[in-house]
């Protein structure tokens, strides 16, 4: 399992797209933060900077590679490996890789600029949200042969978490304006890992005023101890289901 992990790693280091990725962010971080007087304002642009390109990177590319990588699969299938240890290693790897690539390119800018609490949240959200949308990627390869319907299911899941989720809440909140809805938000918010490590950055920025009365409930469930705890366990929820189902439905497809 160490050698695939290993190998997939290098594999992934070596590649183009990973490095363009990589000086992408630390070119978007770097700029963000010399052209900003305030630090803070700079954590603000990069946050939505990091929201949009980080997940796209990550579900788009980790797709991508499952799918180049088919007849590799197929060889370590062959082998006296179980598809399980398989499957895990290639997630390692991918994982592994992205979150590595987001830290070298905003990790150590934020780092230099502002190593703080606020900073140290931005850095564990950001390789949070790689990690996940790896774990997605694989869900959505696994489940088509068809290059293109998979690379399609990916985009598509992308377009929904970062835009549709965001529309589709305001409609809610639009139609349902005469009941309180500001509590049932904070359950509607697990259900999009972009929104919940937003919500925990804006409020470590104290903007949370902007966001109203809805703000101040967040404030008042994530500011809290509890709020972390259940926080942090639908991050690691969206990371281990995705990978459980996709493992499962890996350890039965015919290859």
């Amino acid at each position: 399992m160490n050698k695939i992990v290993k190998y997939v790693i290098t594999d992934i280091l070596r590649n183009r797209i990973i490095i363009i990725y990589t000086l992408f962010l630390l070119a978007s971080a770097l700029t963000v933060f010399s052209l900003e007087d305030n630090s803070s304002k700079g954590l603000l642009s990069l946050l939505n900077i990091i929201l949009i390109v980080v997940p796209l990177v990550s579900i788009i590319f980790s797709t991508i590679y499952v799918y180049n990588s088919a007849e590799f699969i197929e060889l370590l299938v062959s082998q006296p490996l179980r598809r399980k240890s398989i499957w895990l290693s290639i997630f390692t790897g991918l994982a592994s890789s992205l979150a590595l690539a987001f830290f070298i390119g905003a990790g150590i800018p934020i780092l230099l600029y502002q190593a703080n609490m606020i900073g140290l949240t931005m850095i564990l959200s950001g390789t949070v949200l790689s990690v996940i949308f790896v774990a997605i990627a694989l869900l959505s390869a696994v489940q088509t042969r068809d290059k293109a319907k998979g690379i399609g299911a990916a985009i598509m899941l992308w377009l929904y978490f970062s835009l549709l989720f965001d529309g589709l809440v305001l409609f809610l909140l639009f139609q349902f304006s005469d009941y309180p809805l500001e509590k049932p938000m904070i359950g509607i918010s697990a259900l999009n890992p972009i929104d919940l490590t937003r919500i925990l950055i804006l409020l470590q920025l104290d903007v949370s005023a902007m966001m109203g009365y809805t703000g101040a409930v967040f404030k008042d469930f994530f500011g809290t101890y509890p709020g972390l705890v259940f926080s942090c366990a639908v991050l690691l929820l969206w990371i281990a289901l995705p990978i459980w189902l996709s493992t499962k439905k890996f350890k039965s497809k015919d290859l």
